[in-house]
């Protein structure tokens, strides 16, 4: 009997035991949040405001009043950063953030952007999640009001690009378009998405870029504004041309064409036929069916830039065609070039081209094993490098080869 007794006494404390250690294990210490409380949302006095009186009763000559110590305080805050103490500064910073409140949501934002800018750039990760929390309170707010303030939603687009939140910009821009668009306001419109636009580019969104481009530059053509439709052709252009839509980019470049033949506006060419070229050059990797394209482009920039004097726009295009002519073993070809090269070269007085193009030739002498023709162009060369003082090692010592060889 006694002991069953024991035996039950025991049962009962290590009952009670694995009771106490399930609930230790059960009651953990409670993990500290990742970021404490926002000192925007602490709300506490602040000297400036005791000789007015209540806070949310002030007149606007006392607003008026207090403004230049606010701007004081972001004076100070910027000298303490400078000085080195950041922490000082935010301290500062957040106590005029917290005042700013008190002439309305624009003024707060406009204040939460230029601080929330800063505070990104100095990586103060803390700082940055207490703005954007009340940018999200604000915009909340904002956007539960039967009449939208859309210089404020503007305001908050932008304050979220500083705090790099490009997800709320967006949300926040693409209600503001809503709103334009109904009520068919076309500068409005236009700029609207002009801020689409460049957050997708600053996020490497081409996709979404070229989309929001291709409605401005629609809208463009529709109102006959030739200047923006220029302009949204080359920002197209080179979306497609990032986003390795080599395709789309070429197209775009065409329709610019067409543009500037219209306009008789020659001097661009140059520079848009070698652009054509080089992407016609990436896409005949995949399919070389297009390789003719791409001389054929590079050959029109070369004869359109020589017709009109620009001799930089010229030899690039020459040096593009000895590059391709040479990858497709048209050793003659790339030589005549090169010899055009040259002249190019000389009519742009341009010493260090002319020095690199007699270097090139003696390569390709040389891959041919004409060896008198190599040392021919490698003393040209030498003539140029001395001239510049540069790269005269590099051509006295092929020739010493060539020389030795022979």
């Amino acid at each position: 009997m006694l002991r069953l007794l024991s035996v039950i006494v025991t049962a009962a404390i290590l009952w009670q035991f694995s009771g106490s250690l399930t609930l230790a294990q059960n009651q953990k210490p409670k993990q500290p949040d990742k970021f404490p409380p926002s000192p925007l949302e602490n709300i506490i006095p602040d000297p400036l405001l005791s000789p007015l009186g209540d806070p949310t009763k002030l007149t606007p000559a006392q607003l008026q009043q207090l403004e230049p110590q606010l701007d004081q305080l972001n004076q100070e805050a910027a000298a303490k950063l400078q000085g080195g103490d950041a922490l000082a500064a935010f301290e500062l910073w957040n106590r005029e953030l917290r005042l700013r409140r008190l002439y309305g949501s624009l003024t707060e934002v406009q204040a939460l952007s230029r601080v929330g800018g800063i505070a990104f750039n100095q990586n103060n990760r803390e700082e940055v999640q207490y703005i954007t929390q009340r940018l999200q309170a604000i915009q909340q707010q904002t956007l539960s009001q039967p009449l939208l303030d859309l210089q404020l939603l503007r305001s908050l687009g932008g304050a979220y690009e500083q705090v790099r939140s490009p997800k709320q910009a967006l949300e926040v821009y693409n209600r503001l378009l809503t709103v334009v668009l109904e009520q068919k306001n076309a500068t409005a419109i236009i700029d609207t998405l002009k801020s689409i636009g460049e957050v997708h580019l600053a996020w490497f969104d081409y996709p979404q870029a070229a989309t929001t481009y291709q409605q401005l530059l629609s809208l463009a053509t529709a109102q006959g504004d030739k200047l923006n439709e220029v302009a949204y052709l080359q920002e197209l252009a080179y979306i497609y041309e990032q986003g390795k839509d080599f395709q789309q980019s070429i197209k775009i470049l065409n329709k610019l064409e067409q543009v500037y033949t219209a306009e008789n506006n020659t001097t661009s060419l140059p520079k848009l036929k070698l652009a054509i070229a080089s992407n016609y050059q990436v896409l005949a990797k995949e399919n070389p069916a297009l390789l003719p394209e791409a001389f054929k482009n590079y050959q029109q920039a070369y004869t359109t830039a020589w017709e009109l004097e620009q001799y930089v726009d010229a030899g690039e295009a020459l040096q593009q065609l000895i590059t391709l002519y040479r990858s497709q073993g048209q050793i003659n070809d790339a030589l005549q070039t090169s010899q055009i090269l040259i002249e190019a070269q000389t009519k742009a007085s341009n010493f260090y081209g002319m020095m690199q193009a007699y270097d090139q030739i003696g390569q390709i002498y040389l891959e041919g094993k004409q060896y008198p023709q190599a040392l021919g162009a490698f003393q040209k060369g030498l003539e140029l490098a001395q001239q510049l003082k540069y790269d005269e090692t590099y051509f006295t010592q092929q020739i010493e080869k060539l020389s030795k060889a022979n």
